[in-house]
């Protein structure tokens, strides 16, 4: 498997913050078993993202939990939810998806360098 290669200055482009799930609900439209998020990331408000993580979390054990999300992609339509924020996770080989997320609580907001 060959990955793209980027530089560190395209790196530095994404804007990754730190969030905390402030609410955590089954998306009802989703052809795909997935949670709407509303993400607090501090000085930049509160973000919303649709997320593929139904395999290993439930809603109650997302809210309070930090994550890493991506804020400067462009909002994208998901059905009838509009997605505002990517969060970052890593796959399984079975296609689930866990959660990338800080080892110790960090203050929300707070840009990945």
């Amino acid at each position: 498997m060959t990955t793209q290669r980027f530089t560190f200055k395209q790196f530095q482009k994404f804007d990754i913050r730190v969030g905390t799930i402030i609410k955590a609900q089954p998306s009802p439209d989703a052809r795909v078993p997935s949670f709407q998020l509303e993400i607090d990331f501090g000085e930049l408000g509160r973000k919303r993202t649709s997320a593929r993580i139904t395999d290993h979390y439930t809603p109650g054990e997302l809210v309070g939990r930090q994550v890493l999300g991506v804020v400067n992609f462009p909002p994208k339509r998901i059905g009838k939810f509009v997605s505002e924020v990517l969060v970052l996770g890593g796959y399984e080989s079975d296609n689930s998806v866990r959660l990338l997320i800080p080892e110790q609580p960090i203050t929300n907001g707070v840009k990945l360098k």
